[in-house]
Order: structure tokens, then sequence, then C-alpha cells
């Protein structure tokens, strides 16, 4: 039996109605000028989600006690700034995915001279993961209503489409499962090489895109959360991307730095892969021009 585990206690607050969330919020030191419209909100944001835009306002978070002046609009605008982030960050992983389901497809397809590479097994290092890669793929196949796999389906003898048209259904996750299992360090990186990018830096960052596209299409906060699976960052290559990056040194207390974790890397590697793959876009101004808005809104 292990002493040092903490004794757990039963949960014991009860549910508490819309009006009594805003009195609530009231007591604490929150100023809600027009109760009615605060109350509207909190009916679809739910109370526990708005509670986590409250924190960098709360003077101590023991008794959840609000800094001076503080108002309800101010944990709103924030709110809203991070659903706009959500969106935006969506907006350059779309792209981006779309890209790397092209550049898997071609490459694979040239490189082995066959429409089917996804189906030799020999090309795939770890072959658990290509089972179970293959598997989900097949699944997807099943449930898919789109019309090509349909038209294929009735048409082609081969028991699944070729790699350029299963490509369209895999996700990002999926997408960085496939490109991380390719076997030859070569064949990844002649589709990194397209990004300007090596291979480890490649499979690095479409693990961690893929969390982070998660915690996006689910609605989840960006704002100020700390990633625990990060991504290697590039030590050579386009100088303003190496410039641009924030890089922490090596030291005793790096560890503790927690800035890392968070989402200003990402954002850096997916304005600089916007310009690769976009050449002249406007993702980067419209970013800036978010965190902008969230700062006078601050």
């Amino acid at each position: 039996m292990n002493a040092s585990r903490p004794r757990k206690v039963p949960y014991t607050k009860p549910p508490i109605s819309f009006e009594k969330q805003i009195e609530q919020l009231e007591s604490r030191g929150l100023c809600v000028p027009d109760k009615a419209r605060a109350e509207f909100f909190l009916s679809h944001l739910n109370y526990y989600r708005f509670a986590a835009y409250c924190l960098p306002f709360e003077s101590d978070h023991q008794s959840h006690t609000f800094k001076a002046g503080t108002q309800f609009d101010d944990i709103l605008n924030l709110y809203s700034f991070d659903r706009e982030l959500r969106l935006l960050t969506l907006d350059a992983i779309e792209r981006f995915e779309v890209s790397l389901r092209t550049q898997l497809a071609y490459h694979l397809s040239h490189n082995y001279k066959s429409s089917h590479p996804h189906l030799l097994p020999e090309i795939f290092y770890d072959p658990v993961k290509y089972s179970t890669s293959l598997s989900k793929l097949n699944e997807e196949i099943k449930r898919s209503k789109e019309k090509f796999i349909a038209h294929f389906s009735k048409k082609y003898e081969e028991a699944q489409p070729p790699i350029w048209t299963v490509v369209e259904l895999m996700t990002m996750g999926q997408l960085s499962k496939w490109f991380s299992n390719i076997g030859k360090r070569s064949d990844k990186n002649d589709i990194s090489e397209v990004y300007g990018l090596d291979e480890k830096i490649m499979t690095s960052y479409c693990e961690h895109l893929s969390l982070v596209r998660n915690h996006a299409a689910h609605h989840s906060r960006l704002w100020n959360r700390e990633f625990t699976k990060t991504f290697v960052l590039p030590k050579r290559g386009d100088i303003q991307l190496l410039s641009s990056l924030w890089i922490i040194e090596n030291t005793k207390n790096s560890k503790q730095d927690k800035r890392p974790r968070k989402l200003y890397n990402t954002f850096v590697m997916l304005a600089y892969l916007m310009n690769t793959i976009c050449g002249e876009n406007h993702w980067v101004d419209r970013l800036k021009s978010l965190i902008a808005k969230g700062l006078v809104a601050r």
C-alpha cells in the first residue's frame, strides 16, 4: 500500500444555475454591468470553459479572486481571441496537410514506380505500425462516401485505390504516422526537401502539428496552452526561419522554462511553411493582426 498517495475525497460541489454562476463571479470581484447579457453567454459557453480564460485576470488563484476592475468583457474578448486563433491555425494546417498528402503520394509512387506503394510493407520501417496504419486506412475507405472511392471499387479489382487517391482520406495524424514510418531516409528527405527541411525535423514537426490540430479541431484552448510534445528545432536551413525561432539555451534552469512548450515556435514554422507552399500569402499578416487585436483587447 502506498502511504504517500493523497487520500481521495468525494466531489460535493452541486450544479448551480446560470444566474448563480454570475453571482459567484461577482462575489469574486468580477464587474458584470449587464447581467442578462453575461448570463446569455454563459448559457452557451459552459462555466468551466469560461473559467480557463479567467486565470490571467485573477489576483489569487486559490480564492479565484479577480484583479480590481476586471470586466466580464475582458474575459469574453480573450475567449473570442482564442476562437479566432484556432480557426486561423486550422487554416494553415489544412494547407500544409493537403500539400504533404500530395508530396507523399508523388514521391513514393515515383520512387517505387507503383500506383500502390502504400501496399508494399517492405518500404516501411515498423511492421506493427504499418499494419495499424493500413487497418485504419481500410476503415476510412469502407466508411467513405466519396464518389471517387465508389468509382474505383466498381471499376478496378485492386483492394485499395492508388496512393494519390487514398491520401485524401488521411487525417493529419494518420499522415504523420505514414510519413514517420517510411523506411528509407532518402525517401523521407525527398519529401522534406520540398519544404527546405531535414526529414528528422519534418517527422518531429508533423507529430507535434497533429497534436495541435486535434486540440484546435475539437475546440480546445490554444491560447497559453503548454504542449508536452514539442518538435525538434532545425539548426540549419532558411536564415529567416532560424533567426525567428525561440531557442532556449541549455542551462541548469532551462528545463523549468515553459515558454518553448507554447505555440510561438509552432507559428514560426507554420508561417515559414505557408510562404513555401503558397508563395505570396497573407496568413502571417492575419496572424499578426489577430495578435495585435488580442493585445488591445487585453
